[in-house]
C-alpha cells in the first residue's frame, strides 16, 4: 500500500492497528539486549581532582614577582613535560597499567596520555585562570583515583619547582650581569679620579672659583705694589734723611757727603719711575710726579759743587753718630722689606697666570670632561638599574623558595568513582529500546510497501482510476483455515484471485 499512494493519518492508524505487534517485539527484545551487551563492555571510571592557582601572597607592590608567563602558557608547556615518557612510564610500571593487555610500552603511554584530560577554568570576571581540572579514567576505580593523584602531585611538583629554577636562573643571570657592570663602572671611576687629578682647577664648575680667585690676586697684586711703592717712599726719605746727617757729620769734620745723598736719592727715583712705568701709563700722576722729582734732583746736582771727597752713605763708618746708625738700621729695613714685597709681587704674578691659563682653557678641558663623565654616568646608571632588579630578584627568588609567590593547591583531592562513566546502562537499554522501534517501523514500512491488497475505496481509485458505484459488506461468519491465514511476510493474493471481494466497481 504504501508504495501506491499517499497516506493520511486515517491509513497510518489502520497500519498500526494491523501491525502493532511487530513494532511491540523489536522494541521490547532490543533494551534487554543491549542491557545485557553493557554487562559485557568493559567499565570505565573517572576520577577527578580540582586544583586551584594562588596568586602571590606578598603585594606586588612590595615584591616584584620573577615569573611573569602567562598561567595557560605554563600549564601547556608543564602538561607536555609531565605527558612526557619518562614521566608517564614509572607510574606505568608502579601501577601496572594495562599489564593484562599484551601491547608495547609505547602502546601503553599513548593509551595513558589519551586517558589523561587538563581542563582549564576560564574566570568570566577576568582574564586569568583561577583553577584547572585534572581526570583519569581507567577500568578500575581505585587505580583511576591513584593514578589521578599521581599526576595532580606532578602538576604542583612541576610548578613549584619550574618557578623555583626561573627565579634562580634569574638571579644567578643578573649577578653576572652585575659583576660585569660593576667592572666597567670601576674602570670608569678610575679614568674619572685620573681626569680630575690630571684637570684639578680646570674642570667645570670650578670657573666661578678660579674668578674669584683671580680677583683675590688681582687686589693682593694691588696691596703689593702700593706696599713696595710706600717702601720705596721710606727709602727715598731714609736715604735722604741719611744724606742730610752725613753731610752735617761731614760738614763738622770738614768732609762733603751732599752729593752722595743727592746721587743715592736720585738711584732710588729712578727705580722708582721704572716700577710705576711698567704698571701705569706715561700721564699717570705718579709717574708724572716722579719724573718731575727726577728732573729737579738733576738740575740741584748739576748746579751743585763739587766735592772734595765724598764717601758713600750706605758705607758704616765707626765715627757716625748714634742717629746716623739709626738711619742706616732703618734704612736697611726698608730695603729688606723692598726686596720681600718685590718676591711677593712676583709670586702673586706667577698665581694670576696660572689662574688665566685656567680660565683660558676650561672650554677644552669642558668637552673632554664631557666624554668621560657621560661615560660614568651610562656605566652608573646600568649598574644601579642591575643592582636594583638584583635585589628584587632575590627577594622573588627567596619568596619562591618559601612557597608565598603564585602555586598550586589542591582544593579536592582525587575522588574515588562510586559507578563507572561507561557504559551507561540505562543509556543502553534507552538506544536499543529506540533501536527497536526504528526496527519495528522500517519491518512494517517494507511489508507495506510490498502490500498490494486493496481494503478501501481508495485503494480501488488507486489501482482502476474508477469510480465506486457500491459498497457490498463481507457477510460470511465463516474463519479461514489455519493454511489460509497471512502471515506478515506472504504476499497477499490480488485483487483478480479473491473470490469474495468487498466491493464491486461499476464502469
Amino acid at each position: 500500500m504504501l508504495g501506491h499512494r499517499a497516506l493520511n493519518l486515517e491509513d497510518y492508524a489502520a497500519i498500526l492497528k494491523r501491525r502493532w505487534w511487530i513494532v511491540v517485539i523489536p522494541a521490547l527484545i532490543l533494551p534487554i539486549f543491549t542491557y545485557g551487551i553493557s554487562h559485557l563492555v568493559q567499565p570505565r571510571y573517572v576520577s577527578q581532582t580540582l586544583v586551584l592557582v594562588e596568586q602571590q601572597k606578598v603585594p606586588d607592590s612590595y615584591v616584584k614577582p620573577v615569573v611573569t608567563e602567562d598561567l595557560s602558557t605554563r600549564l601547556a608547556s608543564m602538561k607536555e613535560q609531565i605527558l612526557s615518557r619518562s614521566r608517564i612510564q614509572p607510574i606505568i610500571e608502579r601501577f601496572n597499567l594495562y599489564g593484562t593487555s599484551k601491547i608495547s610500552m609505547d602502546d601503553r603511554v599513548d593509551a595513558v596520555r589519551k586517558n589523561i584530560d587538563i581542563k582549564p577554568i576560564q574566570s568570566a570576571g577576568s582574564s586569568g585562570m583561577p583553577g584547572f581540572y585534572i581526570s583519569y579514567q581507567a577500568s578500575d576505580a581505585r587505580t583511576a583515583q591513584v593514578v589521578c593523584g599521581e599526576i595532580t602531585s606532578l602538576f604542583v611538583s612541576e610548578n613549584l619547582s619550574d618557578r623555583t629554577a626561573s627565579a634562580e636562573g634569574t638571579t644567578s643571570f643578573l649577578q653576572a650581569q652585575l659583576a660585569d657592570a660593576k667592572s666597567k663602572l670601576d674602570d670608569q671611576d678610575s679614568k674619572l679620579a685620573r681626569f680630575q687629578e690630571q684637570y684639578a682647577g680646570r674642570l667645570p664648575g670650578e670657573e666661578a672659583t678660579n674668578m674669584n680667585m683671580l680677583t683675590s690676586l688681582n687686589t693682593q697684586l694691588d696691596a703689593a705694589t702700593q706696599a713696595l711703592a710706600r717702601l720705596e717712599q721710606d727709602k727715598s726719605y731714609e736715604e735722604a734723611m741719611l744724606a742730610q746727617q752725613v753731610a752735617q757729620s761731614s760738614s763738622t769734620s770738614g768732609g762733603a757727603v751732599a752729593p752722595q745723598a743727592q746721587q743715592t736719592e736720585l738711584e732710588s727715583l729712578l727705580a722708582q719711575e721704572a716700577d710705576l712705568s711698567g704698571r701705569y701709563t706715561e700721564d699717570y700722576p705718579d709717574v708724572v710726579a716722579v719724573r718731575r722729582k727726577i728732573k729737579d734732583l738733576r738740575a740741584q746736582m748739576a748746579t751743585a759743587p763739587a766735592p772734595a771727597k765724598a764717601s758713600s752713605i750706605s758705607t758704616p763708618n765707626a765715627h757716625d753718630s748714634l742717629s746716623v746708625q739709626q738711619l742706616r738700621a732703618q734704612l736697611r729695613s726698608v730695603e729688606q722689606g723692598i726686596v720681600q714685597k718685590k718676591h711677593d709681587q712676583a709670586q702673586i704674578q706667577n698665581q694670576i697666570r696660572s689662574y688665566q691659563g685656567r680660565i683660558e682653557s676650561t672650554p677644552a678641558v669642558q668637552e673632554q670632561f664631557k666624554d668621560v663623565t657621560r661615560d660614568h654616568a651610562t656605566a652608573q646608571q646600568f649598574y644601579d638599574d642591575l643592582l636594583n632588579k638584583m635585589n628584587l630578584a632575590k627577594m622573588g627568588t627567596d619568596l619562591e623558595k618559601r612557597q608565598q609567590g603564585e602555586n598550586f593547591r589542591i582544593m579536592d583531592a582525587p575522588n574515588l568513582p562510586e559507578a563507572p562513566t561507561f557504559p551507561n546502562r540505562l543509556v543502553f537499554a534507552l538506544g536499543g529500546f529506540v533501536g527497536g522501534l526504528a526496527l519495528g517501523i522500517l519491518i512494517v514500512g517494507l511489508i507495506e510497501y510490498r502490500d498490494t491488497a486493496v481494503r478501501s475505496e481508495r485503494d480501488i481509485w488507486a489501482f482502476t482510476k474508477l469510480p465506486t458505484l457500491g459498497v457490498i459488506g463481507f457477510s460470511s461468519d465463516d474463519e479461514p483455515a489455519p493454511s489460509q491465514r497471512r502471515w506478515p511476510f506472504r504476499r497477499q493474493p490480488d485483487l483478480a484471485a479473491d473470490t469474495k471481494p468487498l466491493v464491486n466497481a461499476g464502469s
